[in-house]
Order: structure tokens, then C-alpha cells, then sequence
């Protein structure tokens, strides 16, 4: 028996690193998973391992930071599963432009991406998150905790991500727990766009643990956060992070 036997899970941002990671995970452990993401041949690749492992997906293709797409991850998920019974809000866009810089294009695909696509999306699944006495797990980052840990439009909508998580909370309970994570250095395809690990050197010295971490880490803090092992914990921010000091 999986911890997760019989639920549906959408996870945004799934295609690649830790959503990814947390889609296998949660389909190891019972979940039908929708997968979501703009790439349609590493979104076909996620679903293809989870059916040969035995496990149950389908995955939408969807670019959140058009915001006119997100109903197309509603609409499928509730066409094929006809609930919802865990909500991932992962998807997310770096951007290392400085201020003097910024556009209110990049500005608005940012927030659009990291937060709007979020509040839209638990929006739309409350009724069935409700129902089902459901879990959102929401991934915010470090730079939600600091400014230090990123430039001004990611570390201003990651800090917005961890609001939304703590107003989320207080409006959807006591029938939906909402919770956060805000992971560190990741092994991500995103941190591979900011230069790596050499681009961490800070992080990883600032760390009790000296490295960063897998995808797979922050899957096992999700799958805590989105079961009843975690049943009177809401409206928090967990940090995977290695022990950083902010």
C-alpha cells in the first residue's frame, strides 16, 4: 500500500528537477499524477517512466506564465480524474535581471509564473480540495526568506509565495492543509541557467552540509507535506536548504 493509493496529484513544473523527482515519488507511492509543463517531449518522457514503473499519469501541456493556460491544467485534470486531492503549486522562473533593467514584461511573466499561476490554480481546485480534505504544497525558496538569496523580481515573488501560503491557509482550513517549502540549492535545470553549482559557492559554504541538494530531497519533504503524516502542520514554511543561515 502507497501512501498516496487512489489520489490525484497535480504538480505544475513537472517535466524537469524536483517537480519531476516528486511526480515519480508520488506515483511510487499510489498517486494518478498530472504532470504539467511547456516542453511536450520531457512532459511525455515523465509520464512514460511513471507507466512503465506501473504507476498512473498523464501530463498537459501548459505554459503558466500565460495565465490564459492555466485553465487547460484544471480542465484536463478534472476531464481525466474528475478530482483533485493534492495541489503542487512548483512551477517557477528565475530571473537574475537587476532593477535598473527590469521590464514590467519580465516583471509581469515572473510573478505570473511563480505566484498568479499558484493563486489561479488552488482557486480553481478548492471545491475539490475541499471536498477530498486536501493538501497544497506550495515551493516558494530561500529568497522568500532573504533578499540576499536573489535578484529582485524572483526574491520579490518568492517572498510573495510564502504569504500566499500563510493567507492561503487561513482561507481554506479547517478542510484544506496548506503548506510551503523553501528549498535552497537545487540540482535544477534552473540553477544549471543561473551557473550551477560554481554559481553557489556562498550557499554551500553558509551550509552545515557543505553541498547542495537532489530534486529527490525536496520530493520527500513534499510527500510529508502533502499526506496526513503531517496532519497538524498548516500554514507553514518548511526549509530544505542544508541548514543556510539567512
Amino acid at each position: 500500500m502507497g501512501q498516496l493509493d487512489g489520489k490525484v496529484a497535480v504538480i505544475t513544473g513537472s517535466t524537469s528537477g524536483m517537480g519531476r523527482d516528486t511526480a515519480y515519488l508520488f506515483a511510487k507511492e499510489g498517486a494518478k499524477v498530472v504532470v504539467t509543463g511547456r516542453n511536450e517531449e520531457r512532459a511525455k518522457a515523465v509520464v512514460d517512466k511513471i507507466k512503465a514503473d506501473g504507476g498512473e499519469a498523464i501530463y498537459v501541456i501548459a505554459d503558466t506564465s500565460d495565465l490564459s493556460q492555466v485553465d487547460r491544467v484544471y480542465e484536463t485534470t478534472m476531464a481525466t480524474y474528475g478530482t483533485c486531492d493534492i495541489l503542487m503549486n512548483n512551477a517557477g522562473k528565475l530571473s537574475v535581471t537587476p532593477i535598473q533593467q527590469m521590464t514590467l514584461e519580465e516583471w509581469t511573466a515572473v510573478f505570473n509564473v511563480n505566484v498568479t499561476s499558484a493563486m489561479l490554480l488552488t482557486q480553481k481546485f478548492e471545491p475539490e480540495l475541499k471536498k477530498n480534505h486536501g493538501h497544497v504544497v506550495n515551493i516558494a525558496s530561500v529568497a522568500g526568506c532573504a533578499s540576499h538569496w536573489g535578484p529582485i523580481a524572483y526574491c520579490t515573488s518568492k517572498h510573495a509565495m510564502v504569504g500566499m501560503t500563510e493567507a492561503m491557509a487561513r482561507e481554506l482550513g479547517p478542510e484544506v492543509h496548506v503548506n510551503g517549502i523553501c528549498p535552497g540549492a537545487i540540482r535544477t535545470a534552473m540553477l544549471d541557467s543561473a551557473g550551477g553549482e560554481a554559481a553557489c559557492g556562498g550557499m554551500i559554504e553558509m551550509s552545515p552540509l557543505k553541498r547542495i541538494a537532489d530534486g529527490s530531497e525536496i520530493a520527500t519533504a513534499a510527500l510529508f507535506l502533502a499526506t496526513d503524516a503531517s496532519s497538524f502542520i498548516d500554514g507553514q514554511l518548511i526549509r530544505v536548504d542544508g541548514g543556510v543561515d539567512c
